[in-house]
C-alpha cells in the first residue's frame, strides 16, 4: 500500500469519523486502515462510514463472541447484546446436540454456538436470499436453508431439535423510523420489523415450535425487557414452559421456552 495522503492519516480519519457522529471514531478507523489496500481504497471506505453504510458492511466482517462473521450488504449485522442468546444456549446445549438457527442472517448465532458445543448437528434457516448467501460462507452451505420459518426444513429434523436459535425481528413496526440510520437504511426491513407489537414473527415461531424440538429441547429468542413477560405468555400458550434470563452488562434480555419432556 502507498502511503497516504494526510487526509488519509489516522488522526484525519478520526476526526472525520468524530465528526459523522461514530462514537468509536478510534477503533474504527483503526481497522479502516488495516482494511484499505490502497489510498482509494480507504478512501472510499471512509466515504462510505461517514455516508452512515455500517461499518461491517464496509469491512465484510462483524466481531461475534471472539469470531470474525462474514457479512456484506443488504445483511443483518450480528448485535453484541444477541451473545447473550448464544451464551444462554451454550449453558443448555451438550455435545452431539442437535441445533437449528432459525431466521439466522449472517449464521453468526449458528458459528458462535458451534465453537463453544463439541459435535454440535447445526441447521440454519432463513427467508432473505442475501443472508442465506452469507450463512453459507459462514456455516456448512449444505446445512442452510433459504425459505419461511421453518418450511425449507428437512421434514426428518421434526421432533429432533435440542436447541432452537431464533434472533426474530421484534421492533415494533411504528418504532422502525427510530432506528439508527445504519440499521433503518441499509439493513433488509424484515429483519427488524416485528409488527404492530414487536411479537409477530415471534408467535409464528412459537406455534410450530413444539413440533420441530425434541422432548426437553429449549427454544431461545431475544427481546426487550418489556416485550419478555408477552413473550413468555405467548411460549405457554404454545405448550412451553417459559422462563426470562436477562444480562446487565449486555443490556439483552432472553426468552427461553422448553418443551416438556415426555
Amino acid at each position: 500500500m502507498s502511503r497516504p495522503s494526510a487526509a488519509l492519516s489516522e488522526p484525519a480519519i478520526v476526526s472525520t469519523l468524530r465528526a459523522a457522529g461514530c462514537v468509536f471514531a478510534e477503533d474504527e478507523a483503526r481497522l479502516l486502515l488495516a482494511a484499505g489496500a490502497s489510498p482509494a481504497e480507504l478512501e472510499g471506505m471512509v466515504a462510505r462510514r461517514v455516508a452512515g453504510f455500517p461499518l461491517e458492511h464496509i469491512l465484510g466482517w462483524a466481531e461475534f463472541r471472539g469470531l470474525r462473521i462474514a457479512v456484506g450488504p443488504g445483511v443483518f449485522v450480528p448485535r453484541r447484546r444477541t451473545e447473550f442468546l448464544v451464551q444462554e444456549a451454550a449453558a443448555l446445549a451438550r455435545p452431539g446436540s442437535v441445533a437449528l438457527d432459525l431466521c439466522c442472517g449472517s449464521g453468526a448465532l449458528g458459528k458462535a454456538l458451534m465453537s463453544e458445543v463439541d459435535g454440535l448437528d447445526l441447521y440454519a434457516s432463513d427467508i432473505e436470499p442475501a443472508a442465506v448467501a452469507c450463512a453459507r460462507r459462514n456455516l456448512d452451505p449444505r446445512r442452510v436453508f433459504e425459505g419461511d420459518i421453518f418450511g425449507p426444513l428437512p421434514r426428518s429434523l421434526a421432533g429432533r431439535i435440542d436447541i432452537l436459535l431464533c434472533n426474530t425481528p421484534y421492533v415494533p413496526t411504528d418504532r422502525i423510523a427510530t432506528m439508527p440510520p445504519e440499521a433503518r437504511l441499509h439493513e433488509p426491513r424484515v429483519t427488524l420489523d416485528g409488527g404492530a407489537d414487536g411479537l409477530a414473527v415471534q408467535r409464528r415461531v412459537a406455534a410450530e415450535a413444539p413440533r420441530w424440538l425434541a422432548p426437553g429441547g429449549h427454544l431461545l429468542v431475544e427481546a426487550s425487557e418489556r416485550q419478555a413477560p408477552l413473550t413468555a405468555e405467548i411460549f405457554s400458550r404454545a405448550g412451553l414452559i417459559p422462563r426470562i434470563a436477562n444480562s446487565e452488562d449486555l443490556d439483552a434480555t432472553v426468552v427461553i421456552g422448553t418443551r416438556p419432556s415426555l
